[in-house]
């Protein structure tokens, strides 16, 4: 990694922080890779971070039976705390039995290998850790006369060791424990060789009372909500969160069949962009819906606060088409930035509608109104009212846009709910002038129940 022009240094921490937050071990490393400020990177190999990272990548690749995962000391801590793991994303696999879990830990593994957008895939192990298995002959034991728990006190005395007493030093207590010398209990055959007393006084060591085994254990059991569970890691990069989990859940359901007892949950980022989709779908329609009231209660009228939400909607099309055309992902920041932009696109409705009405209400002062007065009245309101409404889409475009073309490291967040905004203002400028005042002709009557007219009003 320090290879690369844009490193400028390298820092590796190997097992757990010091503040004890992670229960990892020595299979575990982390690395701080400090950039260049992105002015200083190669144009040429690496315009963007998403290519930089891919470069690395490949160098990190040929390093057999290494996962390798990206990200930011602040996301990173973020995710971890959404997820559980260390990963952005991740799949956990719940159920009982540690070598079923891993199991279908790889066939899920082997079905998200093949959606385009999952990059840094690896399956966090829980199976790995040789373990030295003792198994009691109860013939043997019965033939000696030696009880199966006096066989498991031994062990746990000669290798675990066992309290005696106690030793207070001020307030504290500390345990006296006693065990065997390291050279009679750090190899197999000095474990073989550990001596029990039968009934008939004679000695019977360890191994002819048990059959032993090495087997591959549990290195690493991750428990949530009491239960076992096994957990694939993966990151998104160039696609949407959304349509890639989702594709990745339709693999997983159709080519993975789990044994009774056992599930899945899709946790970290796309559990939250869930959460949040829910809320959307009540945050937005009550918006509106307290839009088209106050709009109601100003123009006491349901077809003038129709008109304008109308055209308010129509204008959130410049939002989507934004991020169409910067290929930028649709997400919660994004969907925030259409709530923004309903707020805008009202306060501009509102100035070119409530003009117009002004107008009419005048000229229906001075002389008889007629179709052609309405024509004239809202072809004249969207002439004059084009300079305040371009003023307002201006301040707030111009504004955003700085934070619309940026993609420095760090502008993932801000940069949808500028575009949204910025497309959807520069859209909503074309339709208040043009649009607004053609379906205003539409729906407009002789009969409309409009404004007093202001007596000393500049048109």
């Amino acid at each position: 990694m320090a290879s690369f022009p844009e490193v400028t240094q390298v820092v590796s921490q190997t097992g757990r922080p010091d503040d004890g937050t992670d229960t990892t071990g020595f299979f575990n490393t982390e690395y701080f890779v400090d950039l260049k400020r992105k002015e200083e990177w190669r144009p040429v190999f690496h315009q963007n971070k998403e290519a930089l990272i891919a470069a690395m990548n490949t160098q990190l690749s040929k390093f057999p039976g290494v996962i390798w995962n990206f990200s930011q000391p602040i996301s990173d801590n973020m995710e971890e705390a959404v997820s559980g793991v260390k990963g952005e994303l991740a799949v956990k696999l719940y159920g009982d039995n540690l070598r079923t879990l891993e199991q279908k830990a790889d066939e899920i593994q082997t079905q998200m290998q093949s959606v385009r957008g999952i990059e840094d895939l690896g399956i966090f192990r829980i199976i790995g850790q040789p373990n030295l298995n003792y198994t009691v002959d109860r013939d043997a034991a019965a033939r000696w006369g030696i009880n199966v728990a006096d066989i498991q006190d031994a062990v746990q005395t000669a290798v675990g060791a066992n309290a005696l007493t106690q030793v207070q030093q001020g307030e504290a207590r500390f345990d006296v424990t006693l065990r065997y010398q390291q050279q009679y209990r750090d190899t197999r055959e000095a474990i073989r060789n550990i001596r029990l007393l039968a009934p008939t006084g004679e000695r019977v060591s360890l191994e002819q009372l048990t059959t032993s085994s090495t087997d591959d254990g549990a290195e690493e059991i991750y428990r949530e909500a009491g239960q076992r569970y096994i957990a694939i890691k993966y990151s998104v990069r160039g696609r949407d969160l959304g349509s890639t989990v989702e594709e990745a859940i339709s693999k997983v359901g159709k080519n993975v069949t789990l044994p009774a007892g056992y599930h899945t949950e899709w946790a970290g980022e796309y559990e939250s962009q869930k959460r949040a989709n829910k809320r959307m779908a009540i945050v937005i329609p009550i918006t509106v819906m307290a839009i088209f009231l106050i709009l109601y209660t100003m123009f006491r009228s349901f077809k003038w606060a129709m008109l304008i939400l109308g055209s308010v909607i129509m204008a959130s099309i410049g939002g989507p088409l934004a991020l169409f055309i910067t290929r930028t992902n649709f997400s919660v920041s994004s969907a925030v930035g259409f709530l923004a932009l309903f707020g805008v696109s009202v306060q501009t409705g509102v100035i070119m509608l409530e003009y117009i009405n002004q107008l009419r209400a005048r000229r229906r002062g001075m002389e008889e109104t007629t179709s052609q007065h309405i024509v004239e009245a809202a072809i004249e309101g969207a002439v004059l009212r084009l300079r305040p409404i371009m003023m307002t889409m201006l301040v707030a475009t111009l504004g955003l846009l700085p934070a619309s073309l940026s993609h420095a490291i760090g502008s993932d967040s801000q940069r949808p709910f500028a575009i949204v905004i910025v497309g959807g203002l520069l859209a909503n400028l074309v339709i208040g002038v043009f649009l607004l005042p053609t379906l205003y002709v539409w729906v407009a009557r002789e009969d409309d129940i409009l404004p007093a007219a202001e007596a000393n009003e500049d048109f």
